[in-house]
């Protein structure tokens, strides 16, 4: 707290609360500083520790959200001791720049009526300025039921005829689920890593119990009805002039083993777009027991042109001679996803 030599109070009694405020004061300072210099001795170790090149990239992000959230607490702790007008305005959060897409809804916080009176003329007072903030908003997620309904009709003379509207296709016929729905736990699933145990749980928070395995089931559905649009994906990514390939390892569960396997997901994909092509960009996954060159063959057999490939030499079959290089062989393009094993160019 600031301190006024010309305000002190003259009792004894005040003169000691005041000391004990002041050693509480510095006390709290201290331990602040103290957290500091441990958060930044930690973030030191992780940037330069021997073990920092050894991290994977996504612990080490984690770690950084870790000091980072500690960090915030002590300034919001610290802020909270200030006065209101002499709290720094914090701009860490306000550098990335907000769609201009986004809705805003207005609130505007006004004074009260009786306070417009200006109290020495009571003439009422006018508007001479505002100050204005921006703040990123959400809307929570509200499930409901969705009800439909079908009349039937008939005629009341001849009593034949009914006729009623014809039910539409669900992803899950005759289940719970909307499409909405089933495309949430999809995105959920595969965009942002949650797996179905953690989204029941989400689900059980708003009071639905629905059990792991009953999603799962409607993901198995989602995939029957989204295995037509993939196929037609891989096809139309086979007959481009060009392809780049590449695979990446990918664990996947061996129950019979009590343990993982590794395994490998292959890309396909085309872009175009650096030597002025007309096809948009698409990429394609495939899964593969192993990174072989007979994998490779057995994903582009249904190309109906022929295709040469340059990989390095994990991936061509041992029982061939190396072929020489084609002398239009072009490079592995940036844009074909994940670089851990061997990369293909593939022309067709």
């Amino acid at each position: 707290m600031p301190l006024d030599l010309d305000t002190l109070p003259t009792d004894p009694a005040d003169l000691r609360r005041l000391a004990l405020a002041l050693a509480e004061e510095r006390d709290a300072e201290k331990e602040r500083a103290d957290r500091l210099e441990y958060l930044l001795a930690q973030l030191k170790r992780l940037m330069f520790g021997r073990r920092s090149e050894k991290l994977d990239p996504d612990q080490l992000a984690l770690a950084f959200e870790d000091l980072e959230q500690s960090i915030a607490a002590v300034q919001a702790e610290m802020d909270a001791a200030e006065p209101v007008e002499r709290r720094r305005r914090r701009t860490g959060d306000e550098r990335a720049a907000l769609p201009k897409t986004l809705p805003e809804i207005e609130r505007v916080i006004d004074v009260a009526p009786e306070d417009r009176i200006c109290p020495c003329c009571n003439g009422e007072r006018h508007v001479i300025g505002e100050d204005v903030s921006r703040r990123l908003d959400v809307v929570p997620v509200q499930y409901r039921i969705l009800v439909t309904r079908r009349p039937r009709y008939g005629c009341r003379n001849c009593e034949t005829g009914v006729v009623q509207a014809p039910a539409p296709d669900h992803v899950v016929s005759g289940g719970l689920p909307t499409e909405a729905l089933v495309a949430q736990v999809l995105v959920g699933k595969y965009a942002d890593g949650l797996p179905l145990y953690r989204q029941a749980r989400i689900l059980a928070r708003q009071g639905i119990e629905i059990d792991r395995s009953v999603l799962a089931g409607w993901v198995g559905h989602a995939c029957w009805w989204l295995k037509p649009l993939y196929e037609r994906l891989r096809l139309h990514l086979l007959s481009s002039a060009k392809l780049y390939a590449d695979e990446t390892r990918l664990p996947v569960l061996d129950p019979g083993r009590g343990k993982t396997r590794t395994a490998q997901l292959w890309a396909y994909a085309r872009d175009d777009r650096p030597w002025g092509g007309g096809d948009p960009p698409a990429v394609a996954y495939v899964y593969a027991a192993g990174r072989g060159a007979d994998h490779a063959r057995d994903h582009l057999s249904g190309s109906p042109a022929s295709s040469r490939w340059t990989a390095m030499p994990p991936i061509r079959a041992s029982s061939r001679p190396r072929p020489a290089a084609p002398p239009r062989c072009r490079s592995r393009s940036p844009s074909a996803g994940a670089t851990c094993g061997a990369s293909s160019t593939i022309s067709m």
